[in-house]
């Protein structure tokens, strides 16, 4: 069965853990291991916390969380209205930061993409976009697995 949620929500710090406690309830219903409940809410975290960190420099926007459920499969879309990412191949790289003189590791990205199964990262009209994909490795329904 396919399930679908959507929020949108200021992008300050105090809602990463919001976000994070969202998409853990919302997934539930899949069975998934406490180790894939962690997967998905570090990775959902890293991509809260890059829109609160660097979208919007000037002034608070707001973050839309997208998630949709099918059979074992979970996509989540993260977007902002910022100000994008100048180099996304670059942005993606271990250990870049945008930010070097804060205490920023650069590895957002990366660790977005050791949880999840798949990730991509665009520029949107107005913002970026970051995708991700998981599959719950309990449930072996692979037939009509959603995608973006």
């Amino acid at each position: 069965m396919r399930n679908s949620m959507e929020i949108k929500f200021k992008a300050i710090a105090e809602n990463e853990a919001f976000a994070r406690n969202v998409v853990a309830s919302f997934v539930l219903p899949l069975n998934p291991t406490l180790s894939e409940i962690d997967d998905l809410k570090t990775a959902v975290s890293e991509a809260v916390t890059n829109v609160v960190v660097h979208a919007y420099p000037n002034s608070t926007g707001y973050i839309t969380m997208k998630v949709v459920t099918q059979n074992n499969t979970i996509a989540i879309s993260i977007s902002d209205n910022g100000i994008g990412i100048q180099d996304i191949e670059k942005a993606l790289t271990p250990f870049y930061t945008s930010k070097p003189n804060e205490e920023r590791s650069g590895m957002g990205f990366t660790v977005m993409e050791s949880f999840m199964d798949k990730l991509e990262v665009t520029n949107n009209k107005n913002g970026v976009t970051v995708k991700m994909l998981k599959q719950i490795e309990n449930k072996k329904e692979n037939d009509n697995a959603v995608g973006f």
